[in-house]
């Protein structure tokens, strides 16, 4: 089964050449080494590239241990550069290799050779791309499969389909396998063996526990607004557990690093800034996430809305949740300042956009409780509301949209459909 991630694919052909390392860095198991080693080393060879002219080590294999010491990974390179034009260099699980800021750097210095590497998220992150290469590493980051990846080789019609996503997410080899059972053990297995593992091992935390409490509070809570503090007043409600702010401000540190979770920040539509704590936490895999619980908190609504903001992610926008001020008078006649919620503010570039993730809406009253945010922002930009129902894609009289799901995360370019 092939999935061609062709977002990430050009992504690569747009950096080609451009005197950069090329780091593609993404959650264990969404297909990092398959991209680099297979998709794009194909593209390569069908515009012509010998496979001579590709040098490509699997730092993990046990027979590519010798590979591991600098000079001699470096010595090797060098020695297969042995004709004119241009050399593609691959190095998978990149932190294997010792001193690899050093053997990295020393390759961008050879003019006719283009770098790319991958790297795990237990011992190499975002944050180490831009510490160890000061401008000089290029990150591509890769996301599991979108639910447009996910439907291109699923074997059943779109809403079997969102079902099975909705339950086991996107990683790659869940596609593979056939039953139910297999894909809860595969997921859970995962979770606790390697994710767990190598958030515990990169940040020597010996409270186990306390990590695992903090990251089902962050699954059970996708979508709600929440803090340090809020978290700890569960801990102590709940779990009868002590924990700091600060600690348990580390640990989401922790888990964000290692891509589990993602943060969206408060955003002052009117104002025009950013908004401090609280924030709302996504999972990057819908399937670990519901692991983490043992499927027992699969809500569509607020899955939906997770769903709807890694696709966006992997898009190219930076999501914010939206805060729109607005003075009204109540009952009284009294003007009273009220806040409302805008789902997602994305932007890219000059393009923004508000979406609102409403699961269904079955009434007028319904319509007019999610438009009320949108209503209330008296800018151009454009406006929709993400519904699962099955509707045509309408515009009404305030300007708004109406889109169902499906089409916008088939469509990668559903944003900007006009009517």
């Amino acid at each position: 089964m092939r999935i061609n991630r062709e977002i990430y694919l050009q992504a690569l052909i747009d950096r080609m050449h451009n005197g950069m390392i090329k780091v593609i860095t993404g959650i264990r198991r969404c297909g990092k080494s398959y991209l680099l080693f297979e998709i794009f080393k194909d593209y390569l060879k069908s515009t012509g590239v010998n496979d001579s002219h590709i040098i490509a080590i699997e730092l993990d294999k046990r027979q590519n241990v010798k590979y591991h010491n600098p000079d001699v990974i470096l010595e090797y390179i060098e020695s297969q550069i042995t004709k004119k034009g241009n050399y593609y260099v691959f190095l998978d699980e990149v932190q294997m290799l010792d001193e690899f800021e050093s053997v990295l750097n020393s390759l961008l210095h050879i003019s006719n050779v283009d770098v790319y590497v991958t790297g795990s998220n237990s011992k190499f992150l975002s944050k180490d791309v831009i510490t160890e290469f000061r401008g000089r590493g290029d990150e591509i980051r890769l996301y599991p499969l979108s639910f447009a990846e996910f439907m291109s080789v699923y074997k059943g019609d779109v809403y079997h389909g969102w079902a099975d996503y909705v339950n086991y997410g996107g990683l790659p080899r869940v596609l593979s396998m056939k039953t139910p059972q297999q894909k809860v053990q595969y997921l859970t297995s995962l979770f606790n063996e390697v994710y767990l593992k190598d958030i515990l091992e990169r940040n020597k935390i010996d409270k186990t526990q306390e990590l695992e409490d903090l990251i089902n509070i962050l699954a059970s809570s996708i979508g709600s607004l929440t803090n340090p503090s809020k978290i700890e007043k569960t801990y102590r409600s709940k779990l009868q557990k002590t924990l700091t702010d600060s600690t348990i401000k580390k640990y989401i540190e922790f888990v964000e690093d290692a891509f589990i979770v993602s943060s969206a920040h408060r955003y002052d539509v009117k104002g025009r800034k950013y908004i401090g704590s609280p924030l709302k936490y996504y999972f990057e895999d819908l399937g670990l996430r519901n692991a983490r619980l043992g499927f027992r908190q699969v809500e569509e609504t607020h899955i939906m809305e997770n769903i709807i903001f890694n696709e966006l992610r992997l898009r190219g926008y930076t999501v914010d949740v939206g805060i729109v001020e607005a003075r009204e008078r109540d009952g009284k006649g009294s003007m009273l300042r009220k806040q409302y919620e805008v789902d997602f503010v994305a932007n890219l570039g000059s393009n923004r956009y508000y979406l609102q993730s409403a699961f269904s809406i079955p009434d007028e009253e319904k319509r007019k409780q999610e438009k009320a945010s949108l209503i209330k922002i008296d800018d151009s930009f454009k406006k929709i509301i993400l519904v699962k129902d099955v509707v045509n894609v309408s515009r009404d009289n305030d300007g708004i949209t109406t889109m169902n799901v499906y089409d916008f995360l088939l469509n990668q370019n559903s944003l900007s459909v006009d009517l």
